[in-house]
């Protein structure tokens, strides 16, 4: 009930609000090309996410599956964790060389941490962290993360972040019209403190010399907003985003959300194609192929990937969504997180061949 009265705030609110605050629209710029590089092989490893399903995973001509087992081969009194949010380790391999990045941290330090050792990632062989946008179910177990590993990791250790958004102070709902519960902020003094590098990727960038990301994401399809959290584009205390223009326009308030500066993580597979991962997908799983695409020059779609926030949508919006990634023509769609049922759903009738229905504990491995 709280939800649905949420909704119904959120959507009669927003119109009159964003009639006033609207981004702007160099924000979205067009992004020049910038030269991606290949990668033989790519392995991911699903740290965190909603749920944990059979042992037995689909398979794809495209992509080698596998699932761990729930419980811990080393300790019959531990299993997977699951709670919302999402966290995926990615191994990427280009010759000799091989990369291993960390690509979000899920809701609680607990879950990534104990997930972690139940599948077998060593935390302390991370060469760089990304984090994909400003919602605690994708940062909240970074602090843990680095309480535990980071004396073991690079000292110039880089976390590519989509820009200042990421910093600002976010609220949810409290089922009280007006009223609003704060709902995390990653504090950068904390990141000072544990020695973080922080690469601002608002336009495209190369990480590590294997993956790229796709900076800020043009909102360019039919795709819109859908509700989620507030925001604040002002410090308090120390805490929150400095973002002067976007916080006038919001007249010091809390607004709908936008996630400017939201990015996809990206890798392009030798004789493959581009793997796009879009963790949440605020900004729409289809505005973040085409942004993968037209900024790496690569026309072909290999796989799309990650959370696609639909779970708030409806039935049509979703099949809109489907037809669109169908006209994309990608060989493999993982929907994780928050795609919701009815994503995976349409996807089943429509493009069975290239779904592939992920949960915790679940690797993909790409290219050789």
């Amino acid at each position: 009930m709280r939800t649905d009265l949420y909704r119904r705030q959120f959507v009669l609110g927003s119109a009159a609000i964003l009639a006033q605050f609207s981004v702007a629209p160099n924000v979205f710029a067009q992004a020049p090309k910038i030269s991606v590089p290949t990668v033989d092989s790519l392995t991911i490893r699903v740290l965190t996410d909603s749920s944990y399903d059979t042992p037995r995973v689909g398979g794809s001509k495209w992509v080698k599956t596998r699932r761990a087992g729930l419980v811990s081969p080393k300790d019959i009194r531990k299993t997977l964790h699951n709670e919302w949010g999402l966290s995926l380790a990615l191994e990427s391999k280009a010759g000799a060389e091989t990369r291993s990045l960390l690509l979000d941290f899920g809701y609680t330090q607990n879950a990534l941490l104990n997930n972690m050792e139940i599948l077998g990632v060593d935390g302390a062989k991370m060469q760089a962290l990304i984090v994909s946008h400003g919602h605690y179910d994708h940062f909240g177990g970074l602090l843990g993360f680095l309480e535990k590993y980071r004396d073991k990791l690079p000292a110039d250790l880089p976390m590519y972040i989509g820009g200042e958004d990421l910093f600002c102070i976010r609220k949810n709902a409290t089922g009280t019209p007006g009223h609003f519960a704060d709902w995390g902020v990653l504090d950068r003094r904390d990141l000072e403190k544990h020695r973080i590098r922080v690469v601002n990727c608002e336009q495209p960038t190369v990480i590590l010399g294997h993956a790229f990301t796709t900076g800020t994401i043009p909102r360019s399809s039919f795709e819109r907003m859908l509700p989620n959290t507030m925001v604040e584009y002002q410090k308090r205390d120390g805490l929150g985003c400095d973002m002067p223009a976007e916080n006038a326009k919001a007249q010091g308030k809390p607004v709908p959300d936008q996630h400017i500066h939201e990015h996809g993580t990206c890798f392009n597979v030798k004789d493959r194609g581009l793997v796009v991962m879009s963790s949440c997908g605020h900004a729409g799983i289809i505005n973040t192929a085409r942004r993968a695409m037209e900024v790496s020059g690569v026309k072909k779609l290999h796989a799309a990937l990650g959370g696609f926030h639909l779970f708030p949508a409806d039935e049509n919006y979703v099949r809109q969504t489907v037809a669109e990634l169908k006209a994309l023509d990608p060989d493999v769609i993982i929907p994780m997180h928050c795609s919701g049922p009815t994503m995976v759903a349409l996807l089943r009738t429509e493009l069975a061949d290239r779904l592939i229905v992920s949960s915790t504990g679940t690797e993909y491995v790409f290219g050789a």
